[in-house]
């Protein structure tokens, strides 16, 4: 293979991976755009750790969604999963050894 046809075929590869990339994009905007259409009304800013903000931006890369859409389906999960009427007798005892142990390592 010449250096020239080498060339041409590393820029068609090249191409094509923008291309798929813009693609991947464009349907991520569509898809935030139709969530943000389907209901949103109400605009929330939240105070977050920076580890917290790392992690969610993570999963947000990993699941190729935006980190809104992950935080609004999350929430969404969170809300409709919730069971009023406190923590069950296991929840309390998990947190009580968590507070011990975080006590103990002095934090």
């Amino acid at each position: 293979m010449s250096e020239r046809e080498r060339e041409t075929r590393i820029d068609a590869e090249v191409r094509a991976a923008r291309e798929e990339y813009a693609e991947e994009e464009a349907e991520a905007a569509e898809a935030e755009i139709a969530e943000q259409n389907a209901a949103l009304d109400v605009s929330l800013n939240l105070r977050i750790t920076r580890g917290l903000d790392a992690r969610l931006r993570r999963r947000a890369t990993a699941e190729q969604i935006p980190t809104s859409a992950l935080v609004r389906r999350l929430l969404t999960q969170t809300v409709h999963d919730y069971r009023g009427g406190g923590l069950t007798e296991a929840e309390v005892e998990e947190i009580a050894r968590r507070v011990v142990r975080e006590e103990v390592r002095g934090g």
